[in-house]
Order: structure tokens, then C-alpha cells, then sequence
């Protein structure tokens, strides 16, 4: 009849624990059920018992377990890491340390007539699992209190308890723990109590049944997916429902949802021209010609003029961008700068250009031949000798003064030809053009440095008189 009353009390203590707190926050509840072990030996007391933590493993000679179903806990998430957890549990202990003999060695173990063990224990627990950034492995610590019966014989204990969880899946797992109990009376030993069980999480509500429980789904009364937490998305274009301006007409994010039917990143709606892809500035229409003006209302659509001729060039008769009402020179092809009428030698500042692009061509190493970098330079140079058809130029070789004096004389001798050959092949006339090479004769810094031979390897450029 004391067993029964005991093991009632238990049964109340869990359920009034249970009602009181919150295991995660979708699965706040959770339920263990297992075996323990009880072990009174290494507690740090004298004989019969051993020093802390004295084999501590020596399940064989002091763990007392007793073979069925006798730990129950029913535990609930609080938050921020920390549930609540109450525990029922009933053993019987037959091992209590180890009796000595005369000469102080180890007699064996000390054996009782299996006192009924029965404990009712609750605790608050903390979990480190997002500390180690793991789901499946949960170590936490916990600390609490309790009630422990020996027979008759009953006190409360103060617990801690450091324990691991092992998650299998979402709702099931294995959870290992160790408690020390820390009796408030002399009659009630000290002992570690350890238990092993299987959990499982319940009491997640997800009303739409669309997997995201409602705590985490900001549509729960609609299913929805998870990637909006749980809000629909109707058309399946990537775009939560309460988002999209078009909800069942697949869109583009871009416009809220809502389509672009000639995919030219104006929405339909706005579109001028929506069956055929536009340009924005020109509401949707295109301009096949480029010219700033659509094709419904350009005149020559294939042929690019401003719109004070309806989208129809002017003329410009011998090609040189000047047009031939602004050219005092129409037939003969000149600069902007100069109205029309050609330039026929550069000024300074234009020689000081191309050298500027002369100095930066690369060559490899030892060679004529040009690094693929260069070519850039190379086009640039040509776009300016274009500007000046009828001045003549002079392509001056240069290195360093590392090798020997006749070597660098041939390489500048090549190296400018190779540029000479270059602006020829690009449309340059060969007559307009010399190359001569100067090996390391004019240095214009000092070979005796890095810096300065890098700057003596250059090819330059000279208007001709």
C-alpha cells in the first residue's frame, strides 16, 4: 500500500510538473521512457563507500539496475534553450560500495536486502546544441531538485545532471544522462543515479497541414510552402500570394508577379508595344535603327536620324561625321573640331598621346612579337593616326642595356618594324610610315636600375617634318 501511495505521488508530481513550462518550440512536449542505474560508491564518503568519482564506470560491482522499465520523465521547452523536465523513477538497491578486509584491501561488494529505491526529481535543463551548431546531437546540463525513498526512509536531494540527447529523426531520440543527488539527511546516502531512454517530441500544431508548424507559419490558416514560412504561392512563380500583384498568372519578381509577354522588362500593362519587345524610355516600342525614335513613328526605321528629320539622317557626303550643312569642307573628309576641313598634322598634346600608348606596348621577352594586352593600345593608336591621313610618322625602337649592344640594336630594330607592320595591316598607309631602331644609345633613365631599364624598353612616335 506504501509502494502504491509512492508511486501515485510520482505520477501527480509529473503531471502538475508537466502543466507548468515549455522540448523545442514546435515539439514543446517530450516524454522518455528507460532504465537507470542507482551507484551510492564514488561520492567522495569513506568505506563502504569511495573517493569522487572512484570507478565511477564499475557497473559490475556498484551500479544497482533493475531490470525493466523504470524511469519516466515528461518534459517541456520553456525557450531560449532551457525545458523542463520531471522525472519518476524505481529501482532496488542489493550494492552498496565495498566492504574491506583487516589488512585494508578490498573484500568485495557490500550487499543489502534490496531496498526499494522510488524518487520523484524535477529539473531545469539547458541545451547547447545551437552552441555546436548540430541537429542531431543536443549535451545539456541541468540542475533541480528532488524527493528520494529508500523503504521507508525518504529525503529531499539537490541534482545536477549532465546529459546528452541523440536525435534519430525530428520527434525521436535517445537521451544518456548522469544525475548526482545531494541528500539534505544523514540516513539518505549521496549517489549518482544514470539513465538511459528513448524520447520522443510531441505537440506541434500545424492547422493548414502543410508541414510548417504555426508557431513558424505566418499563413497558417492556408497552406502554404516552406520557403514563405509557410504562405501560399498560387501561381508557382517564386512569389508568395500577399506579394504578387498577379497571383494567378505566373510573373516576375521584378513586377511584383505580374508577366512581361515579349520579355523586354516592361510589364504588359504599361507596355505600348506588348507583343514585341521594346525599350522602356520608349514605352515597350522598339527602335531597330537605335536612333532615340520608335519604329511607328520613325520615318527610316532601319536607318538611324534625329527626330527633327522624323527619325531621317542628314547627309553627310564624304563621311566624316560632320554633317554636310555644319561642313565648309562637305566633300572632303575633315575633323569635327576643325568644321569639316581636314587636320593635316597633329598638335603636341596628340603626339604626347600616342607615345603615352607607345610606351605601354608589351612585347615578349626577347621577341617582337606582342603580348595580347597590347592590342588594345595597338587600336588606339591606330583610331589617332586615322585622325591625320596626310602626316607622316617616324616609329623609333628603344631597350634596355642588358645583353650585348648588337642584339639590342637588332631587337628595336625589329620591335618597331612589328609596330609599323601593325598600323600598315590596320589600314595605315606603309608611305606615311618609317621605322628605325635605336637599341640602348638613348637611354632616357638608368639601366642600372629595375625601374629604370623597364623604362628605357619603349617604342615612341615622331611627327616627320
Amino acid at each position: 500500500m506504501k509502494n502504491l501511495s509512492r508511486l501515485l505521488l510520482v505520477a501527480v508530481l509529473l503531471f502538475s510538473f508537466s502543466t507548468s513550462h515549455g522540448q523545442d518550440k514546435n515539439n514543446p512536449w517530450a516524454i522518455t521512457i528507460g532504465v537507470n542505474a542507482v551507484d551510492p560508491y564514488p561520492v567522495g564518503e569513506p568505506t563502504p563507500q569511495g573517493d569522487w568519482f572512484d570507478e565511477y564506470f564499475n557497473a559490475n560491482d556498484h551500479w544497482n539496475i533493475l531490470p525493466s522499465i523504470s524511469t519516466l520523465s515528461i518534459s517541456k521547452y520553456i525557450g531560449d534553450g532551457f525545458t523542463f523536465t520531471a522525472t519518476g523513477s524505481i529501482n532496488q538497491i542489493s550494492k552498496f560500495g565495498t566492504n574491506l578486509n583487516p589488512d585494508g584491501s578490498e573484500a568485495g561488494t557490500n550487499r543489502l536486502n534490496n531496498l526499494t529505491y522510488y524518487a520523484a526529481d524535477g529539473r531545469v535543463s539547458y541545451s547547447f546544441m545551437d552552441l555546436i551548431n548540430s541537429k542531431k546531437l543536443n549535451p545539456y546540463l541541468g540542475a533541480g531538485g528532488g524527493y528520494t525513498w529508500l523503504d521507508d526512509i525518504g529525503a529531499g536531494t539537490v541534482n545536477g545532471t549532465l546529459g546528452l540527447q541523440v536525435w534519430i529523426s525530428e520527434k525521436f531520440g535517445v537521451d544518456l544522462n548522469s544525475t548526482y543527488k545531494h541528500a539534505f539527511e544523514d540516513y539518505l546516502p549521496k549517489h549518482f543515479q544514470h539513465s538511459v531512454g528513448v524520447t520522443f517530441k510531441f505537440g506541434g500544431t500545424d492547422t493548414d497541414g502543410d508541414g510548417i508548424y504555426d508557431q513558424d507559419d505566418a499563413c497558417p490558416e492556408e497552406a502554404g510552402l516552406e520557403i514563405f514560412n509557410g504562405c501560399p504561392d498560387s501561381d508557382n512563380d517564386g512569389i508568395q500570394d500577399s506579394k504578387d500583384d498577379c497571383p494567378n498568372v505566373a510573373g516576375l519578381a521584378e513586377f511584383n508577379g505580374c508577366p512581361d509577354g515579349d520579355g523586354d522588362g516592361i510589364r504588359d500593362i504599361d507596355d505600348e508595344c506588348p507583343t514585341v519587345a521594346g525599350l522602356a524610355a520608349l514605352n515597350g516600342c522598339p527602335d531597330t535603327d537605335g536612333d532615340g525614335i520608335a519604329d511607328k513613328n520613325d520615318n527610316c526605321p532601319n536607318e538611324a536620324g534625329p527626330s527633327a528629320n522624323n527619325g531621317c539622317p542628314w547627309p553627310d557626303t564624304d563621311g566624316d561625321g560632320v554633317l554636310d550643312k555644319d561642313d565648309q569642307c562637305p566633300n572632303e573628309a575633315g575633323e569635327v573640331a576643325n568644321n569639316g576641313c581636314p587636320i593635316i598634322n597633329p598638335t603636341q598634346e596628340v603626339i604626347d598621346e600616342l607615345n603615352s600608348y607607345a610606351r605601354t606596348i608589351l612585347f615578349d621577352t626577347g621577341r617582337a612579337s606582342f603580348k595580347e594586352e597590347t592590342d588594345q593600345v595597338l587600336q588606339a593608336m591606330v583610331a589617332i593616326f586615322k585622325q591625320y591621313p596626310k602626316a607622316d610618322f617616324a616609329i623609333e625602337g628603344h631597350t634596355d642595356s642588358v645583353g650585348s649592344k648588337k642584339s639590342n640594336q637588332a631587337l628595336s630594330e625589329r620591335r618597331a618594324n612589328a609596330v609599323r607592320d601593325y598600323l600598315i595591316a590596320n589600314g595605315i598607309s606603309a608611305e606615311r610610315l618609317t621605322a628605325t631602331g635605336y637599341g640602348e644609345d638613348n637611354p632616357i633613365a638608368d639601366n642600372k636600375t629595375r625601374a629604370g631599364r623597364k623604362e628605357n624598353r619603349r617604342v615612341e612616335v615622331k611627327l616627320k617634318s
